[in-house]
């Protein structure tokens, strides 16, 4: 095996998938809190993400800038990882009254284990930060 094959992309291990408990709240027909299940993303997943919280921002003499908003990064993140519940079904989303999976995310989520999701989302990409840190990269 040459020095690269390691690298090949048939030789990379695919996806990491989680189960978490996000909130004793929701549980199962025997009482259980049901674990959400939840994967990695590849960079290019991520950079979609990041560009979709972006907007340009109108500064002085007229320039503008580019600015992430943090918050709707991290909620655009995490609902790219969720893979169930499905935060894209509209059933769901009707049930809570909103549109949209960011928007269903934190109506759902109480503001502790929002955190708690993102935290383990940010370790299941490989963010080895804290939430200021993972901002502080993103802007730069």
């Amino acid at each position: 095996m040459s020095e690269l094959s390691m690298f090949f992309a048939q030789n990379a291990a695919c996806d990491t998938t989680d189960e978490f408990v996000v909130s004793q709240r929701f549980k199962d027909k025997e009482g259980t809190a049901v674990a959400w299940k939840l994967r990695s993303m590849t960079e290019d997943e991520n950079q979609d993400c990041r560009k979709a919280a972006t907007r340009k921002v109108k500064g002085k003499n007229g320039a503008y800038t580019s600015e992430i908003d943090p918050n709707d990064y991290m909620a655009k993140l995490m609902t790219a990882s969720v893979v169930h519940p499905d935060l894209k079904n509209a059933e769901l989303q009707r049930s809570y009254g909103v549109m949209g999976a960011e928007a269903l995310l934190r109506k759902m989520l109480l503001p502790g284990e929002f955190a708690a999701l993102g935290e383990r989302v940010q370790a299941l990409n490989g963010f080895g930060t804290d939430m200021n840190e993972l901002v502080d990269e993103v802007k730069n």
